[in-house]
């Protein structure tokens, strides 16, 4: 550790800007991995369709279609209610 200590003392003396450039790079990458923003973003990606469905006249043989448009089936969004 002791080392190491003394390599960012001596690249601190010799490259500030270059020291800096790569502490915020480093930071860039490892922030967003453990942001909690991450798991919502996720969270609310799964939960938005892809494609969206074409609305269709339900003609009695089609349980997965919904029968007016704002009836809820689909996954279930109450978790954002409850941020």
């Amino acid at each position: 550790m002791a080392a190491f200590g003394a390599f960012l003392k001596n690249a601190w003396n010799k490259e500030p800007v270059v020291l800096v450039s790569c502490a915020l790079g480093l930071l860039a990458v490892v922030v967003p991995i453990i942001s909690p923003f991450t798991k919502y973003s996720a969270m609310l990606n799964s939960a938005v369709p892809f494609n969206y469905p074409v609305p269709v006249r339900d003609d009695g043989n089609m349980p997965d279609v919904p029968n007016h448009p704002s009836e809820a089936k689909g996954p279930n969004l109450d978790w954002i209610k409850k941020l």
